[in-house]
């Protein structure tokens, strides 16, 4: 029996309940049989794009697949070409998921997942969703996440929230009379769940603080807020706390992957962050590309372990982790997640954005070509802002009055922009490129 979420996704072509199917086989799995699982599931999807995908066989220089670790690493810049050139032979854009990354580690690019593989990727969040009493089907979301500004992306969008049960606080204007209509949201309306950026959700709760109001005394309905996409920080993580009076779930993800970990259930107060194994396999790597030890903090590479349609093999998502000492294959921990953390823009006109809202207008201009790079765009000013970038060739005038275009729809008039194109951007000692940098 479907109901409206598991049919929206049916009638796409994700074959959901096969998905969900296969999942509770492979949670049911015994420690053995979960060894033996993993070891033929990287054997088979290796085998297979290098049988069916040109681009990784000659990434990856081999015929044959005989070690784990003579594998390349893949990186977004690997994969910054079209798509088309990047597909394995059987499968396109029309009988594929595609989508485009976020930009918020300073590099995005386009990707697709095979139709059973988004499949999962779904099964996977409804399972761990699940965890903590939320039914994608029946639970009321409220969503603090960005939204397209053109009328039939919004339109989609919306359409989309209706399918999926949510309702949608757009971002990308924080100030308090925009803060105080989503307070009266959930004075009438029965939200089971927050789902969003963490940042955004930080400053909803900074908000009720300076009003003295606990949110689940107007909205009781209220069982769990779970944040994404950017560092929580401890003290923020009580200031929600405090402030929704419910538990605060830290979810982290990446679109062209998965659910990648998600805080248990079963555990203490403050809860253990249980790496996907059922989907992924998660390493841990040196600058050498040697496993660390666990308890020792090294580069997240991940394989998707049933992506056919394109190849996530040894792929370093730019973040850096520890897995905890008692991790085992079955059951990877993440200690620890350095890294992933976004500024507030404040404009001239008062409005506050978090840095992600940078990242949807950037996603609204990049295109399927490869030309930009990377890009970090830096606040130098209440009404400035540099935006760094390394491409093939130079932005032309045109494009930039589109990023322009963007940026005033989505955030304000009358800001100015200085484009500077680099060979290279500046990095962290640890290798991370900070997307957006607040100098104010």
């Amino acid at each position: 029996m479907f109901s409206l979420f598991d049919l929206s996704l049916q009638l796409n072509g994700f074959p959901i309940q096969e998905a969900q199917s296969e999942l509770r086989k492979i949670v049911a799995f015994s420690k053995k049989e979960h060894e033996v699982f993993v070891e033929s599931k990287k054997q088979e999807i290796v085998n297979f794009h290098l049988q069916n995908n040109p681009f990784y066989k000659d990434l990856a220089g081999i015929t044959t697949f005989t070690n784990w670790k003579d594998l390349p690493i893949l990186n977004k810049k690997n994969l910054q070409k079209p798509l088309q050139e990047r597909l394995s032979e059987g499968y396109s854009a029309k009988n594929s998921y595609v989508n485009k990354t976020s930009g918020s580690s300073g590099t995005p690019f386009v990707f697709a997942k095979d139709k059973y593989c988004h499949a999962l990727t779904w099964a996977s969040n409804i399972y761990r969703f699940g965890w903590h009493g939320i039914d994608f089907n029946t639970s009321y979301q409220a969503r603090f996440y960005g939204i397209p500004m053109d009328f039939i992306g919004n339109k989609k969008e919306r359409f989309k929230d209706f399918l999926s049960h949510r309702f949608r606080f757009s971002i990308f204007d924080l100030s308090d009379e925009i803060l105080e209509g989503f307070l009266n949201h959930f004075r009438t309306k029965k939200f089971d769940y927050i789902n969003g950026y963490t940042s955004s959700i930080v400053l909803f709760a900074k908000f009720l603080q300076k009003k003295n109001i606990v949110l689940n005394t107007i909205c009781p309905s209220l069982k769990v807020c779970m944040v994404t996409s950017e560092m929580l920080f401890e003290d923020d993580k009580m200031l929600l706390k405090k402030q929704f009076g419910v538990p605060i779930i830290n979810e982290y993800g990446a679109s062209e992957l998965d659910l990648i970990a998600f805080q248990s259930r079963n555990v203490g107060t403050e809860g253990e962050w249980q790496i996907n194994s059922e989907t992924l396999f998660v390493e841990i790597l040196d600058d050498n590309n040697q496993a660390v030890p666990n308890g020792t903090s090294g580069r997240i590479v991940i394989t998707s372990l049933f992506n056919k349609a394109h190849p996530f093999i040894r792929y370093d998502i730019g973040d850096i982790g520890i897995l905890d000492e008692k991790s085992t294959l079955q059951k990877p921990i993440l200690k620890k997640l350095i890294g992933r953390t976004n500024d507030v823009a404040v404009l001239p006109s008062g409005k506050k954005s978090p840095g992600l809202t940078f990242y949807y207008v950037t996603k609204s201009i990049i295109e399927d070509d490869g030309n930009v790079k990377e890009f970090v765009i830096i606040q130098t000013k209440i009404d400035t802002f540099e935006i760094e970038y390394v491409s093939e060739t130079q932005l032309n005038l045109a494009q930039i009055k589109k990023i322009e275009k963007a940026i005033e729809l989505y955030l304000e008039p009358n800001l100015k922009f200085i484009f500077i194109r680099k060979d290279t951007l500046e990095r962290s000692n640890r290798g991370k490129l900070k997307q957006f940098k607040s100098m104010i």
